[in-house]
């Protein structure tokens, strides 16, 4: 079986990692909402991808909760007042 003659120098050894420095990456805008964002990405702000909706924001969910509370309330604020003798 093949073995090295001589132990590989640092140098040698280093030069070979020279070329994985770090990659400068383009930073584009959302267009929906003029967020910075990597290309090829679909903004966490609002949720848009190429001009259409593809995923839901922590907002659109505050919101759809609001609703549901509101719906929730009145529901139970109605049902209070029809079991309420009339006087």
């Amino acid at each position: 079986m093949p073995v090295p003659k001589r132990k590989r120098s640092r140098a040698r050894r280093d030069s070979r990692f020279a070329h994985k420095g770090m990659v400068m990456h383009t930073i584009t805008s959302c267009k929906n909402c003029d967020t910075p964002l990597l290309p090829h990405v679909a903004c966490s702000q609002c949720g848009f991808y190429k001009g259409a909706k593809v995923m839901k924001t922590k907002v659109d969910r505050k919101l759809t909760r609001m609703k549901a509370r509101q719906v929730k309330s009145a529901k139970g604020k109605k049902q209070s007042a029809q079991s309420e003798p009339a006087q």
